[in-house]
């Protein structure tokens, strides 16, 4: 006789298939975990109940197909379900057995068990035109089969299976333009989805005689018996990587929250991972069971090269697996694996520091960017595992070693496309002479993160190429202070020819005849960066060009602007563009400037 199920059926149903799983693939995990609740329960009862014999051996799930009608068969031989059971679990949605079973053996003892909703099996609909359900209850000496073609309702009747477990059978939609159902009983298939989400289930799945599963996962096995070749394969097999991982983080915690983790460091930056189509996050596992295969919660940002696995009986879950609640637990795992991961790269930057500085080449950018990020409020975090070269050492170092090694009162730095440009720069030129470090920042990102961190240990941070930056004593300031004053209507005449906010001469340079410096927020760096990105936003840095006042171009320009305003118009152009392009800025008129230069020298 036909049934309708106990709540707003259709409705209810349509919110199972269509809402709550969005990929059809987890259908097969679903009831793979519901054959090994099945399994557990039967295991337990053969523990505390003596007419109930079971050899944990005998245990496990059975995969088979026919290809005639088109099906998928799930076998087990667990505690299997009576009339009523069948009634209660499958005729009523998100009544769960397994649910029920764990509330009472909590009272007594914890017991793992995996589905706790009610609502796993249903998804089976999604790929599925029918369902039919053959059970045997090992406390009844009949079995039952439950049929459903989905919202329309259910039918039980006596079945004729001898033994206990349940059989589930599958009636696969026909296929469409969209999606081809068949799929699901090919071999590849089968085998993928039993790999990808079942793997660890801890009862044999099989499949033609062949066990898919792994059982027992490697992070859960003792680490004095795994191997680096056991890692290797582990990290090559599930992230299709070619080369070895540089660090692997093998660890456990226990207490306000219990999990097993087993996470990667690349060795080498992925081919996508400065691009939109990078995924960050961590596969979680509940009891073995893959719930996300990338759980973005588990990381924060600067740590998303970080791969691996969490698995934990800790997590929260609503109504299906695929949706993760943000819990407490999460939160805290997160931050274990946060400060697990760092304290990881410290031991590797003070006890091996070629593979600090290969992984560093790779993801010191995302270190960077995290210190700029949010305000600067995880700044604290990841300052001392910042390497930047050193122009003194000709090497990288930290900010605390540059300190250290340097005794400075201040960390100067400058910025620049490339070393050797930031080497050969004009404002270098007299901080090298007096034998002071500079730290030389190349990295996009850098200034950004300079700007965030404002100060190391008291230490203010200079940039040499700034108007500030000055090394002279007060007796020079005073010499270029009136040689500025005496030829001030000529240098806010050159002002007037080219686009900077001030023109003046200057005694920090050594051999170079000018440069830009600049003043602000805003650096010169910072303008190329801001502008270079895909947006419209542009800025300009307030400049200065600054003359070499111990060059011969002095005294030429201030014969210029006393005999010949025309030709100091042409120097003024000329001497602005030459700065721009040491910096690495464009030239707004290269034409332009081009017919003053071979108009100068023709002469």
């Amino acid at each position: 006789m036909k049934k309708q199920f106990k709540s707003e059926s259709k409705r209810l149903l349509d919110l199972m298939i269509n809402s709550i799983y969005t990929n059809k693939d987890i259908f097969l995990r679903e009831l793979i975990s519901n054959a090994s609740d099945a399994l557990d329960k039967l295991y337990y009862e053969s523990l505390t109940n003596k007419d109930v014999s079971v050899k944990k051996k005998d245990l496990k799930i059975s995969l088979s197909v026919n290809d005639t009608n088109k099906a998928l068969i799930i076998s087990d031989n667990g505690c299997g379900m009576d009339e009523t059971e069948l009634e209660n679990n499958l005729g009523t949605i998100a009544k769960s057995g397994s649910l029920a079973f764990k509330e009472m053996m909590d009272k007594k003892k914890n017991v793992d068990i995996i589905g706790q909703f009610g609502v796993g099996f249903y998804s089976a609909f999604m790929v599925s035109k029918k369902i039919v359900v053959e059970s045997k209850s090992i406390h009844s000496d009949k079995s039952y089969i439950w049929e459903s073609d989905g919202a329309s309702g259910y039918s039980i009747s006596e079945g004729t299976k001898k033994d206990n477990g349940t059989t589930i059978t599958l009636y696969l939609k026909d296929d469409t333009e969209d999606i081809t159902y068949s799929d699901y009983i090919s071999d590849y298939k089968i085998k993928s989805l039993i790999t990808k989400y079942s793997d660890y289930i801890r009862y044999p799945i099989v499949f033609k005689d062949e066990t898919l599963n792994s059982m027992i996962p490697l992070w859960k096995k003792d680490k004095s018996k795994i191997t680096d070749t056991d890692y290797n394969n582990f990290y090559s097999d599930k992230y299709y990587d070619y080369e070895a991982p540089l660090k692997v983080i093998h660890t456990s915690a226990e207490g306000m929250v219990s999990y097993k983790a087993l996470l990667f460091i690349p060795s080498h930056t992925p081919m996508d991972y400065y691009t939109k189509e990078y995924e960050k996050g961590l596969s979680l596992y509940s009891n073995g069971v893959l719930i996300m295969d990338t759980c973005k919660d588990l990381l924060p940002d600067y740590l998303a090269f970080v791969k691996g696995v969490v698995d934990t009986e800790d997590i929260s879950l609503n109504i299906s697996r695929e949706m993760l609640q943000q819990t407490k637990s999460i939160q805290l795992i997160s931050k274990n694996i946060d400060t697990k991961v760092r304290k990881e790269l410290e031991e590797m930057l003070k006890e091996d520091r070629d593979n600090y500085k290969k992984f560093f080449e790779a993801f010191g950018p995302q270190l960077k960017f995290g210190i700029y990020n949010n305000f600067g409020m995880d700044k604290d975090k990841l300052k001392d595992l910042i390497l930047l070269y050193s122009s003194k050492k000709k090497d990288l170092v930290t900010f605390k070693e540059y300190i250290e090694e340097s005794g400075q009162d201040v960390i100067y730095y400058a910025s620049g496309e490339t070393i050797d440009k930031i080497d050969n720069s004009p404002q270098v030129e007299p901080y090298k002479e007096k034998d002071i470090d500079i730290l030389y920042l190349t990295d996009y990102i850098d200034e950004f993160m300079i700007s965030a961190l404002g100060e190391y240990e008291g230490k203010k941070f200079v940039n040499i190429k700034e108007e500030k930056s000055d090394l002279e004593d007060e007796k020079s300031k005073e010499v270029t202070k009136k040689l500025n004053e005496e030829n001030k209507d000529m240098l806010e005449s050159m002002k007037g020819y080219i686009d900077v906010s001030e023109v003046r001469f200057t005694n920090k340079l050594k051999n170079h005849p000018v440069c830009l410096s600049s003043k602000g927020d805003i650096s010169l760096e910072m303008e190329k960066v801001i502008n270079a990105m895909p947006t419209d936003e542009t800025v300009k840095a307030e400049s200065i060009l600054e003359i070499n006042e111990n060059h011969p171009i002095k005294d030429k320009l201030i014969e210029l602007y006393n005999n010949n305003k025309e030709e100091l118009e042409k120097y003024t152009k000329i001497l602005y563009s030459e700065a721009r392009l040491i910096e690495g800025l464009q030239i707004d008129n290269p034409s332009e400037i081009s017919s003053l230069i071979c108009d100068i020298i023709s002469k």
